[in-house]
This record gives C-alpha cells, structure tokens and sequence, in this order.
C-alpha cells in the first residue's frame, strides 16, 4: 500500500530521475504499489538503474556508491543508498541474480510510466514483474507473487 511516506519517497526519486528519461526502473514491492497492488510492507524502493547512467544518478541523489559484501543471490556493479527520504531508495546498476551458480543481469524488457503528481515513474508490467519475483524466489517474495496473480497477472 502506498503509505504517506512512500508517496513522499516516490515524487522525490520522480523529481531527481525526471532528467533521465530513459534506462531505469522501481522494481520490488515498490513497484506493485505503483501497479496498484498491494505488496505489504514496503521497506525500501528498489531502483534499478543501467550502468552507464550511476554516475550522473548517483551524482544527482548525492550519493556515493558503497560496497556490499558478497551476496549469493545478488550482485551490482554499483549500489548506493539514499536515505534522505522517509522510504530508503536502494539504487542498483548492473543488479544480477544467481540462478543455477549463473548470473543473470536484470534487464527489464517492458518500462510501464507510471504517472504521479510530480512526474512519472517507470516499472517493468506486471507479467515481467511477476516474472522478476518468481526469478528472485525467496520467502518474502511469496506473498507479493500471490497478489500479482490475484490481480491478473500470469493468467
């Protein structure tokens, strides 16, 4: 559900990526609040961002990237934080999942816009965002893969 400190964190990531018109996505529960679908809690905004564009996105934000500790699941190229809003934003370029010891680039095909009061948002539709979680496949994705059903998607 869109909380009111969601909505804050939205149409600010709106204003900040309103100059980069292309090459990003909300992915994660984010996104199926912005499909209208309720995701549960939200506890941070996923943004996937292309490569080629984290340094002009992590300049824009303020931010500098940090470095992970490895993950057996997910890897980025680079990944910074913004946590000046009420909803973290993770910012991820180069984001990878492990799928049978391969990685895998998340490279969203579909890019849905997502309009808002102050500006626009894109995230991949539904079917790839269903597509996306069942990718993932950890507990928490569960619940959010039965609401996209629920709501129509992989039907």
């Amino acid at each position: 559900m869109m909380t009111p400190g969601l909505t804050v964190t939205l149409h600010g990531v709106a204003e900040v990526m309103a100059s980069f018109p292309r090459g990003w996505w909300i992915i994660g529960s984010a996104a199926l609040a912005l499909h209208g679908v309720d995701a549960g809690a939200i506890h941070d905004v996923d943004l996937l961002i292309e490569p080629h564009l984290a340094d002009a996105v992590f300049d824009r934000f303020g931010i500098a990237p940090v470095a992970m500790p490895p993950d057996p699941l997910f890897r980025s190229l680079a990944f910074a934080r913004w946590t000046v809003s009420p909803v973290p934003v993770e910012v991820m370029a180069g984001f990878a999942v492990a799928v049978a010891g391969q990685w895998q680039q998340v490279e969203p095909r579909t890019r849905q816009r997502i309009e808002i009061a102050d500006g626009a948002l894109f995230v991949p539709d539904r079917q790839e965002l269903l597509d996306l979680l069942r990718l993932f496949g950890r507990p928490k994705d569960a619940p959010r893969i039965q609401a996209l059903v629920a709501a129509g998607a992989g039907v």
